[in-house]
């Protein structure tokens, strides 16, 4: 399989009390949780790659180099952004971030490794 690097993937989120840094517990205050936020950029980085992949494969996360810059509050809309930037073998480098009406909220580097789903399942629950 070859993957063309300019790929782009989105992802949508209305944040809500669930996505909060106090409900997450990565924090005190009721803004987007950076973990939420680090989870919309990689579901947009999926995303990009939705009708591309062969049949049996998948890519799972394996690198976040990422800045959280602003807060969000519960009620806005958040749109995240993935471009593939580098294809290394199986490593593939996005470049994501993510914005509210008020700009950027947050942006960085995501790889994520091609693999075989019945090869990695048989890895992870091998007895």
């Amino acid at each position: 399989m070859i993957l063309d690097t300019g790929l782009r993937g989105d992802a949508k989120l209305h944040v809500g009390d669930g996505d909060t840094a106090r409900a997450l517990g990565s924090g005190s205050v009721d803004v987007l949780g950076t973990p939420r936020l680090i989870a919309l950029c990689e579901e947009a980085a999926v995303n990009s790659l939705s009708n591309v992949l062969e049949p049996g494969t998948t890519t799972v996360g394996m690198r976040i180099q990422f800045d959280h810059l602003q807060p969000t509050p519960v009620g806005t809309e958040v749109v995240a952004e993935a471009v593939l930037e580098r294809v290394d073998g199986r490593r593939l480098v996005f470049t994501v971030s993510a914005s509210d009406p008020g700009g950027l909220v947050g942006a960085g580097k995501i790889t994520r490794v091609l693999v075989d789903v019945d090869r990695f399942m048989s890895k992870c629950c091998a007895s």
